[in-house]
């Protein structure tokens, strides 16, 4: 990067890391330090809870998922409209009347401890595994930037994190996520502009759309009915409902972020204008993998787009092969672009029959295109068995670095960081306060001041970042796609989650032992099919969900009298 890349770069991490630390210097009362003293208004609810799920993965991955796999992910958020509506009427309703710092609280006087602290447990282990992802996004940049070995550029990101969230409380995550999620919206429009003003002036927005979907990036609805299949209607609209539901009515980190509000009425149009809004952001920000996908249409793309395992095998003894590959590899590019331009000129002239001979000729080169890659994937994998074979995560950062002007670079690469922050900086909150609030004042030092727990707060917030940060130094060992990666994780737990609270709310005569051991059951049930079977995550939260309530449902009715009625 040049001198004023770095100079965008340094200057907004600062402006936000000094803003958030001076606005949350007075939060001294627990109150305050967690829940921002309940007085937040609607539209600040709305882009804490925005900028809280859309982290720097959001910004990295999602444009490479769409680059890949075009635009079928969209799909992923289909149930999240209808989730905010139910939540709306039930959730928050409750938390505001009972006026909780954290969702589990409410399960212990709905049920008992044991089904409260078996929540809150799955929510610590569940968020301090995604907080550990969220912060290895952004070091993945700066180890791609500056050449850093990553293991050092986690522990920088993570140390500046764990400070600014120590420091602010809750307050400054609600005052400084509206600054981040404009920079980092604005960054992503910035690069949306720049890669069309880099395309063919003769293409137009309409031209580009179209050649991206005769290549099948356009897929972003499929009603065919798979259990397999990640993305499709059905997964979105079920196993993403449920996922949904759990994560913002049970999730501490979102739960936080509307309990803020001044009132119901404030939560409540927050969460209602975030299902309004985040379906058309996300569609944004994979149409701006789609527009780099165009663009490699036009301009040769890398053979592959993680330059640590192009070197590896660039310097290995089959180097000669890779050489050869790469020779095949533009030659196969300047034959697709030959297609994509004879495409986009029958296009022009309204010549059906001729557009879709080009449609074909294009599919097939593309076909050809990315035969070639395959080759070179397996070449990796033949040179080095423990090679890195996918690179979506390299794609949208290749096209920055490489062809965004001066100073857009860090204004790009300070937008992935704003989201970075804003959403470690409310899992780290949401992990400190169900410590403090659900484990340790709860049971273990019951009666001491605010400042004791303020202080206690800041201390849990330091080992979460620690604990996350242990996740971060390995998570590039897992999924393909980090957007992907998080989401599995969270379905790990998310139904079974879910189930308890739904339990809670609508089957009243079901008692604290029966829900508790089916949630245990419940939890096994999602573990056996992450491990055992090929079924899509979203419908593990389907999964975890309907466990709960049929065995707790179960459970009640085979317990004795006698053991109900105490419980009663």
């Amino acid at each position: 990067m040049s001198g004023l890349d770095w100079l965008v770069l340094v200057g907004s991490q600062a402006l936000v890391v000094l803003y958030g630390v001076w606005k949350g210097r007075r939060a001294t009362t627990l109150e305050g330090y967690m829940l921002s003293d309940r007085s937040m208004k609607w539209h600040i609810v709305l882009f804490s809870i925005m900028a809280t799920q859309a982290s720097a993965i959001t910004f990295i991955s999602t444009p490479g998922q769409a680059y890949v796999d075009g635009m079928r992910f969209v799909q992923f958020y289909l149930g999240l409209p209808v989730g905010m509506i139910v939540l709306s009427v039930t959730a928050v309703p409750i938390y505001h009347r009972l006026k909780v710092y954290t969702a589990y609280e409410y399960l212990e006087g709905r049920f008992d401890l044991k089904t409260r602290a078996l929540a809150a447990s799955l929510f610590l282990l569940q968020r301090g595994l995604s907080a550990g992802l969220t912060i290895f996004a952004p070091s993945l940049i700066l180890s791609i930037i500056l050449g850093w070995d990553l293991y050092i550029t986690n522990v920088v990101m993570a140390t500046l994190v764990i400070l600014y969230v120590a420091t602010g409380g809750s307050k400054a995550l609600e005052k400084t996520n509206r600054l981040q999620l404009g920079v980092a919206m604005f960054g992503m429009i910035t690069a949306v502009v720049v890669i069309l003003m880099k395309l063919p002036p003769s293409l137009s927005l309409y031209d580009a759309t179209v050649v991206a979907g005769k290549l099948g990036k356009m897929n972003a609805i499929d009603f065919s009915f798979d259990w397999n299949n990640r993305y499709n209607f059905w997964s979105g609209l079920i196993g993403g409902l449920f996922l949904q539901l759990s994560y913002f009515g049970t999730d501490q980190s979102q739960v936080g972020r509307y309990l803020t509000g001044s009132s119901v009425a404030e939560s409540r149009i927050g969460l209602l204008f975030n299902g309004l809004l985040k379906i058309p952001m996300q569609f944004f920000i994979l149409y701006v993998g789609i527009m780099v996908f165009v663009f490699f249409q036009f301009v040769a793309p890398p053979l592959f787009f993680n330059h640590v395992e192009v070197d590896k095998i660039a310097a290995s003894p089959r180097a000669a092969e890779w050489k050869a590959l790469e020779a095949r590899h533009e030659a196969a590019h300047a034959a697709r672009r030959e297609k994509v331009e004879e495409l986009v000129a029958a296009s022009g002239n309204a010549d059906t029959a001729r557009a879709e001979r080009a449609a074909a000729a294009l599919r097939e080169a593309d076909e050809a295109f990315r035969g070639v890659r395959s080759d070179a994937v397996a070449l990796m994998k033949e040179n080095d068995p423990k090679a890195a074979t996918t690179d979506t995560n390299y794609v949208f950062l290749t096209f920055v670095m490489r062809y965004l002007p001066s100073g857009l670079i860090g204004l790009v690469i300070s937008a992935v960081f704003c989201a970075a922050m804003s959403s470690v900086a409310s899992e780290l909150n949401a992990l400190s306060s169900t410590t403090v609030i659900d484990v340790y004042k709860r049971s273990i030092r019951p009666n001491e001041s605010d400042g004791h727990y303020v202080r206690t707060s800041k201390v849990a917030t330091v080992f979460w970042g620690l604990f996350a940060l242990g996740f971060a130094m390995v998570a590039h060992r897992f999924a393909p796609s980090l957007i992907e990666l998080v989401n599995i994780v969270g379905s790990l737990f998310y139904g079974t989650i879910l189930g308890v609270f739904l339990v809670a709310f609508y089957l009243k005569h079901v008692r604290g032992t029966a829900v508790f051991a089916a949630a245990i059951v419940a939890e096994a049930a999602v573990v056996w099919c992450a491990l055992g079977t090929k079924i899509a995550f979203l419908w593990y939260n389907v999964v975890g969900c309907v466990v709960v309530i049929v065995a707790a449902l179960v459970i009640q009715a085979a317990m004795p009298r006698n053991a109900a009625r105490l419980e009663n």
